[in-house]
């Protein structure tokens, strides 16, 4: 098969063009309340987010204090908090949906949204958090989750621009946040 240059730029140009189309984005997803209600991330669009993956038995989870601290401050300006329950990181979510609300309202008077446990890592992982990781991969390029409170933030235009360790106070990514609620 003999294909001269320009023939190979127009089957690539073409070829782009059609794979731009289908570009996945954050709105395409669908995810499940903390109360098994299903909602589209498109609810979400034009607003400044801050995803975590979170549990009720962590070293880290004093910072759902931090995360709501961050929520109360600038929910006026389009930010919002999703907090993700997961179980994968040494078996530190044990409660169910019912318990692990209760818990976040009780202990720490969470408001922000707060979803459906689910996997962050594996086969099983949901499918927000596969395209969160291909978005922002983690330390040397490994994709995967290393533990609870990893923190993804995403601008206005649904686009994946940071990811921020377990470690990373919320108070602490401040500025990162008012930079995107002024665009």
């Amino acid at each position: 098969m003999n294909i001269s240059l320009n023939n190979f730029l127009a089957l690539f140009l073409i070829f782009t063009v059609l794979n731009a189309e289908e570009r996945v984005s954050i709105y395409d997803f669908s995810v499940k309340t903390i109360d098994s209600k299903e909602i589209s991330m498109s609810e979400y669009k034009g607003k400044v987010l801050l995803i975590v993956n979170v549990a009720s038995e962590c070293g880290f989870t004093p910072q759902y204090e931090g995360l709501e601290k961050l929520y109360q401050t600038y929910k006026a300006q389009g930010f919002e908090v999703l907090g993700f329950p997961s179980n994968q990181f040494g078996k530190q979510e044990p409660l169910g949906n019912e318990k692990i609300k209760f818990f976040c309202q009780g202990t720490y008077n969470v408001h922000f949204d707060m979803f459906s446990k689910i996997d962050v890592n594996g086969e099983n992982a949901a499918p927000l958090y596969k395209y969160l990781k291909r978005e922002q991969g983690g330390f040397l390029w490994m994709d995967s989750i290393k533990w609870n409170f990893t923190k993804f933030l995403v601008d206005r235009e649904g686009n994946v621009v940071d990811r921020f360790a377990p470690s990373t106070k919320p108070l602490s990514i401040k500025s990162s946040i008012e930079k995107l609620l002024q665009k």
